[in-house]
């Protein structure tokens, strides 16, 4: 008959004590130095926050943001609806803070500019013999860019960033 191997079972500890071995791993290296040993202690774990919203306030954040997202006004009333929402907080916010004032800028030439693409792309289509199929997509093209690049550029503004959008023509400066 094969005998079997038992093992034997670790002796309980009294409750505080801790397992000789733990205490050898628990151990920390000799090599590091006190400084090291005071950061790792005492550093909690650090959040990384985008570089551009250290410099510029939480508020002028806020109100870029709303001044970008106000072109979403263009739902309620169309076609003016989109220019006149940056507008309006552009004028109210630009004088209390410089970074709603570039931002307000921006928003408004990207609103009037996507205005005059669709127009454009509009009459082009009713101009060639294509005619009116073309002109919900070339509408639709252009409101779905509008759109894209309204929520990146508000969330850009969130984050503290200059954000500048693409194929806008410059009517304010």
């Amino acid at each position: 008959m094969a005998k079997k191997e038992e093992t034997p079972e670790p002796a309980e500890k009294p409750e505080g004590e801790t397992p000789v071995e733990e205490e050898v791993s628990a151990e920390k290296p000799e090599s590091e130095t006190p400084a090291e040993k005071e950061v790792t202690a005492e550093q909690p774990e650090v959040v990384q926050e985008s570089p551009g919203s250290k410099e510029i306030d939480k508020d002028a954040r806020l109100w870029a943001m709303i001044c970008h997202l106000s072109a979403l006004a263009g739902l309620v009333v169309p076609v003016v609806g989109c220019i006149v929402g940056p507008l309006v907080i552009w004028q109210i916010k630009k004088d209390e803070f410089p970074f709603v004032d570039e931002q307000g800028k921006e928003a408004v030439n990207f609103q009037i500019s996507m205005l005059l693409y669709a127009f454009a792309g509009s009459v082009a289509c009713l101009i060639t013999c294509v005619g009116a199929v073309l002109v919900p997509v070339v509408l639709g093209v252009v409101s779905i860019f509008d759109f894209i690049f309204m929520l990146i550029a508000a969330v850009k503004a969130n984050d503290g960033y200059h954000y500048r959008y693409p194929l806008t023509i410059r009517f304010i400066k």
